[in-house]
């Protein structure tokens, strides 16, 4: 808890109704006369100083000592810690200022359901307009794992312009995935823990969200390890190549010196700062990324291009010429490392769109700028490996290692020229590791255990989770991680699959807000089980899983069939396809609740999808939270302005 929401705290509670009013609120809906009903306070769980403007504290020090010192009443909600643990609990729980329903909301199935940093995205926050998303793609594409995946195909044999193809190819799939994924945070302003629940069911959608968390806190760290070579590079550059050898190494393992080491703290903690700031401000970050990038990769090109005299290898730069059916294989892996790279930032899309000005902010700009910018910066990235071959005989993979090789001649023009370029990939590759891995994380850990844990703590904890996955071992073997790292696509793509057929096929876009956050038995996303888990998702993400498993196998070095290899070189293809067409089929037969009636399951001509304004979200969950279903009102929302526009503008629905 900070400053500013304590102040957004107070604010909210200034401005709450009361609890009298309220009542008088459902009273009248129930058809009973205020005067006649008896409001309780104790079973409101409401103090006697609720009308009391509440204490807000600035310090750390007034913080601590008003959650374990006197016990006074931090809010209107709040009722007197009752021994030293609780105390503790307190000072150590999330402060939310939505409060989840008219009574404490601090018990962990609350704060589940519903909280801050979750909770649907008013106007005021949703800042990012078309321009943002621009800038958002453009300081994405420039690290270096973008200069690692252009080069696959030189790799496996292919020469530039094929190679070139299957970027573009690849990073079109991308953008179309990113796109579809995206509308549901566009359109109904949620993160993507809160989309898997309406597909997945409320409780099962955690193993999903687990998913993408375990991911992250993976990629966290090795895009780490990755940009500590810049802060290795920048420190070589003024104090030399053999700081390494200078500096006694006390490490008890083979995959990293107490000079990497350094190195890698030194950019762990540099990330630090920027992990604390909320992710609808950091698109200041991402344009400043945006800008200076750019330059330094056609100086960098440039550079090289001098260095090697203009001569280019244009040709294949291993000793495969690989044709006929090999060729055409890999030809589809190049462009699948394109998918299977972005699995995970596909998967969790909504984090980001939900963040949308208006309707179209993340929608047509997304489509055009990422497979343009990809592309540029991938033949940027095969002109260098191709100049680097020239010169230095090897095939380089990264352009790290190329900018190794140019501190072969101390020369303060080489020195300078490496120590900037390297500085700009220090800040690529931090802006890349914060959008792409740690948000993503911290939002998704806000949907598993929140009471405690917000998209700040998220952050904090997924950098703390990273020093113990210990890249520098999983990176020993370099070829064997990438593939088994890439292969998780597997997994995500199936899950893929289902939240799409779910929203587009099954749903056609009607969303009903209020039943995204309760575990009322009847209520949509429960799907009539205490258990709030549909089968039907359950089902057909495993058996999406299924058809890719055996070349999973295989890419570990497990003996399979050559048939299973080629099933899973089209892996995140085969997985989304198979889940997506599985999910409907099942759906069709057996129908899901909260679909649109009156409309055929194959109708497509209406389309229920609706920008939701969520101004007023929380007093509507309050109600809708203290409303109690009727059998023939089942599903009724009546509080989500999402369904009654979508009544008024659809009578049958």
């Amino acid at each position: 808890m900070n400053s500013a929401n304590d102040a957004a705290s107070a604010f909210e509670i200034l401005t709450h109704r009361s609890p009298l009013s309220n009542s008088e609120m459902m009273s009248k809906r129930n058809g009973v006369s205020t005067e006649n009903r008896k409001i309780d306070d104790s079973q409101l769980d409401i103090s006697d100083d609720s009308e009391k403007k509440p204490q807000t504290h600035k310090t750390l020090g007034q913080r601590l000592k008003a959650a374990v010192g006197s016990g006074r009443l931090e809010n209107q909600y709040d009722e007197p810690a009752k021994n030293w643990r609780e105390k503790i609990v307190r000072f150590l729980e999330v402060h939310q200022t939505k409060r989840a329903s008219a009574n404490r909301a601090e018990n962990i199935v609350e704060s589940f359901l519903f909280n801050d940093d979750l909770a649907p995205v008013e106007a005021g926050r949703r800042v990012w307009d078309w321009k943002q998303y621009v800038f958002f793609w453009i300081s994405g594409s420039f690290n270096v794992n973008t200069w690692q995946i252009s080069a696959t195909g030189m790799q496996l044999g292919l020469n530039w312009w094929q190679t070139w193809v299957c970027i573009w190819i690849g990073y079109i799939c991308v953008a179309f995935f990113v796109v579809v994924n995206s509308r549901i945070g566009n359109f109904y302003h949620i993160a993507f823990p809160i989309s898997s629940r309406i597909a997945y069911g409320i409780y099962f959608s955690l193993w999903i969200v687990l998913n993408r968390v375990v991911m992250g806190c993976v990629w966290y760290s090795v895009q780490t390890y990755i940009g500590s070579q810049t802060i290795s590079l920048m420190l070589m550059s003024i104090f030399g190549t053999d700081l390494e050898e200078r500096i006694p190494n006390t490490m008890n393992t083979q995959n990293i010196t107490t000079y990497g080491f350094m190195c890698f703290m030194l950019f762990w903690a540099a990330q630090l700062p920027a992990l604390w700031f909320p992710p609808q401000t950091l698109r200041h970050l991402f344009t400043v990324k945006s800008i200076i990038t750019p330059f330094a990769a056609f100086g960098f090109l440039i550079w090289t291009l001098k260095k090697s005299h203009g001569r280019l290898a244009l040709g294949s730069l291993t000793t495969i010429h690989p044709t006929g059916s090999v060729l055409g294989w890999n030809f589809v892996i190049s462009i699948m490392s394109a998918l299977d790279n972005f699995s995970t930032l596909i998967l969790n899309a909504p984090d980001f769109s939900r963040f949308a000005k208006t309707r179209h902010s993340s929608i047509y700009s997304q489509m055009i700028i990422l497979p343009l910018m990809y592309a540029i910066i991938s033949i940027i990235g095969i002109l260098v490996t191709s100049a680097a071959y020239t010169m230095y005989g090897v095939n380089y993979w990264s352009p790290l290692d190329v900018l190794g090789r140019f501190l072969d001649h101390q020369t303060a023009g080489n020195r300078g020229g490496v120590f900037m370029i390297a500085l700009c990939f220090g800040i690529a590759q931090l802006g890349t590791n914060i959008a792409s891995n740690s948000i993503s994380v911290g939002t998704d850990m806000t949907a598993i255990l929140p009471k405690f844990i917000n998209i700040r703590r998220g952050g904090y904890i997924c950098a703390a989770i990273s020093l113990a996955i210990c890249p520098w071992n999983l990176l020993a073997s370099s070829s064997k991680f990438t593939t088994a790292l890439s292969a998780y696509a597997v997994f995500l793509s199936s899950i893929s699959g289902v939240v799409c057929a779910d929203y587009y096929v099954v749903r056609k876009g009607l969303i009903k807000l209020q039943h995204c956050y309760t575990n009322k038995p009847s209520s949509l996303y429960m799907y009539g089980t205490r258990f709030g888990t549909n089968w039907r998702a359950v089902l057909s993400y495993v058996l999406g899983i299924v058809p890719n498993f055996l070349g999973f196998l295989g890419s570990l070095d497990v003996h399979v069939p050559q048939n299973a290899m080629r099933v899973y070189y089209l892996n995140y293809f085969v997985g989304f396809l198979v889940s997506f067409t599985l999910y409907s089929g099942i759906c069709y037969v057996f129908p899901v609740p909260g679909m649109p009636e009156g409309v055929g399951y194959f109708d497509f001509s209406r389309w229920f999808e609706r920008w939701t304004e969520v101004e007023d979200f929380v007093e509507q969950r309050k109600k809708f939270e203290a409303d109690v279903f009727e059998e023939e009102d089942e599903y009724t929302d009546e509080f989500s302005s999402t369904v009654e526009e979508n009544i008024e503008a659809n009578p049958k629905v």
